[in-house]
């Protein structure tokens, strides 16, 4: 990428990016504490509950890839902006909610628009940062970081607002920030022209319907069963529509995601290794936060505190330590041993016992499991998008978000039905608890030493461009 006059206000516009992360992924666990009141209030049964959480995950990570495309053809600044309208919509409806399907329908508006953000953010992230590799591994970091941060909020003020508010309060937190963000924005990020194009709808469609359908089936499973006809004719469904998905993108002049971009260098393996990164990491926070809370008796604020610990690691280690030793290992290296530190951290997990502490059993594992996230999200995650055409850039995010949300999601559920089958559903029983929540750190931390083994064989080295390496620099990410 050829240098470029540094935008003055890049780090004001990174923050605001951060921002977006901060808040897509903190939606994911703030309502966790709310939960039983707004069944209470909404009349949502036992079984239905869990689609307040579900229903904002299926809608972002089945309109991620629209969300990309659409930030290409229009530009990433109006799909930002676009965004944080639709979230802000999204909120009001979901405070404002006397129904459970009016709250489902707010939860979705506000998958829609983290969908439209979240891409965006991190095409935005490579306007800013792209031209100058010593500055984007740094933003990459920083934007990195934002996540857990995100997560760990989450539980802490939706416990707050909870207790000493009421649980609509956690949406209308988001309005401010909402029109904060759009009044901002722009001020602070770069314009782009629109490209000519146009939306393949037939392939958005296909592409959100089947990809909703698989993550509906594959979180449905441990309550309906792994062998009822609803778990197994959502699946089939959905991988059928993906399937004709990708006989459209074949077939389109102008496609939802041109399928050549998959052959490009390191893009395929890269997004495997967030796929499989999210899938083993998500189900380790969840269900870490269970043994804390269900086993150890601890509450929601005790709980969040005791993920600070994994939080403050990740935040320093992403952004003080992962950019030089990227520069100095690689990104292949980095993918491949954070990967299999997180394994470690889990199979140390796994020991955890009915009548265990937090200092001997928790805190140890859980760093190490940290010290993994942290060492193979900012590299995966560049390649990722640095291996893309510029114009490309929208998609690229797309396709990253989307490969880290569906793992997420996957993996959790599918950890869920491991732990379910071990002992986990038994609530008021700690030795059971405990054995289903040991199973599932277990096979999470199978998913990661699998992730390590395939960014191993599916990712290059690449060759950093003369001069961007020394000092501890980081190299450039493509």
């Amino acid at each position: 990428m050829a240098e470029t006059t540094p935008d003055p206000r890049r780090w004001w516009a990174l923050g605001l990016i951060a921002l977006a992360q901060f808040m897509v992924i903190m939606d994911t666990s703030i309502i966790g504490v709310a939960l039983p009141a707004m069944q209470q209030d909404l009349g949502f049964s036992p079984g239905d509950l869990s689609w307040v959480f579900n229903a904002y995950v299926i809608a972002l990570a089945g309109l991620l890839l629209l969300g990309g495309r659409l930030s290409d053809l229009f530009g990433a600044r109006k799909m930002f902006t676009a965004g944080w309208v639709v979230t802000l919509g999204g909120s009001v409806v979901a405070a404002v909610a006397g129904t459970a399907w009016v709250e489902l329908l707010g939860r979705v508006l506000q998958g829609a628009g983290a969908a439209l953000i979240a891409p965006s953010a991190l095409t935005l992230l490579m306007m800013l940062f792209g031209a100058r590799p010593r500055e984007l591994t740094k933003a990459l970091a920083l934007y990195g970081a934002a996540a857990p941060a995100g997560g760990t909020a989450g539980v802490f003020l939706g416990g707050v607002i909870t207790e000493w508010l009421s649980w609509p309060w956690i949406f209308w937190l988001y309005v401010p920030i909402s029109l904060i963000a759009i009044l901002v924005t722009a001020k602070l990020m770069p314009s782009a022209p629109a490209r000519r194009g146009s939306v393949d709808i037939a392939g958005a469609i296909a592409a959100t319907a089947g990809l909703g359908l698989t993550v509906f089936g594959v979180v449905r499973a441990p309550e309906a069963g792994w062998d009822s006809a609803g778990t197994w004719g959502a699946l089939v469904g959905g991988v059928a529509l993906l399937a004709v998905f990708v006989l459209i993108q074949r077939r389109r002049e102008v496609p939802l995601v041109r399928l050549g971009i998959f052959r490009t260098p390191n893009l395929g393996g890269a997004n495997l290794a967030q796929f499989l990164l999210g899938a083993a990491w998500i189900p380790m926070w969840y269900f870490l936060n269970l043994y804390l809370q269900q086993v150890l008796g601890y509450g929601a604020f005790a709980s969040g505190a005791a993920l600070l610990p994994m939080t403050v690691l990740i935040v320093v280690l992403m952004v003080a330590v992962a950019p030089r030793l990227i520069g100095r290992f690689g990104p292949k290296k980095m993918v491949v041993g954070g990967l299999w530190a997180l394994a470690a951290g889990l199979v140390w997990l796994s020991f955890v016992s009915p009548t265990g502490n937090f200092v001997v059993d928790v805190l140890p594992a859980s760093l190490v499991a940290a010290l993994g996230q942290a060492l193979a999200f900012i590299p995966s995650l560049g390649t990722a998008i640095s291996s893309a055409k510029p114009e490309e850039g929208g998609l690229a995010s797309g396709i990253v978000n989307t490969s880290y949300q569906i793992g997420s999601a996957l993996g959790l559920a599918a950890m869920t039905a491991v732990g379910v089958s071990f002992g986990a559903r038994r609530i008021g029983d700690p030795v059971a608890l405990t054995g289903g929540y040991s199973a599932a750190f277990l096979g999470a931390a199978g998913i990661a030493v699998a992730g390590g083994f395939l960014a191993m064989a599916t990712l290059r080295a690449p060759k950093p461009e003369p001069g961007e390496v020394g000092g501890g620099e980081p190299a450039v990410l493509r």
